[in-house]
């Protein structure tokens, strides 16, 4: 039985986009709305969530969303860490794609969670304070 060497960090790979789309929705249903509003762009807003309605229920169960995109964002912290532990193959081109993978996800990973952190910002952090 031989395993796929370059499956591990295809898999992270795929696992960290997962939790980049997930954690995109918490900046649509909470930090977008609180950019426009602030930069004193309502109109916009407005004319948006009449386009696209999906964005108020969105909005309205942002916790659900929040939850989602965490567990995803564990799952794909677990895929990291099981990619980095796998080994990658020997021949030159191989390896190479499968390094190149792994830095791709990882960066994907990190931009997943920074997205994340910013939503958690407008959505929970910054009501409270004001």
């Amino acid at each position: 039985m031989s395993a796929d060497p370059v499956g591990a960090p295809r898999a992270s790979l795929l696992a960290g986009l997962a939790a980049l789309l997930a954690s995109s929705g918490t900046l649509v249903c909470c930090a977008l709305p609180a950019l426009l509003v602030a930069l004193g762009a309502g109109a916009v807003l407005s004319g948006l969530v009449s386009a696209l309605p999906g964005l108020v229920w969105i909005s309205e169960h942002k916790e659900w969303v929040f939850a989602a995109a965490g567990a995803l964002l564990v799952a794909a912290g677990l895929a990291q860490a099981r990619a980095r532990r796998a080994p990658c193959p020997t021949d030159p081109a191989l390896r190479m794609a499968c390094e190149a993978t792994r830095r791709a996800s990882a960066v994907v990973y990190g931009v997943s969670v920074a997205l994340f952190a910013v939503g958690g910002w407008f959505a929970y952090v910054q009501p409270a304070l004001f």
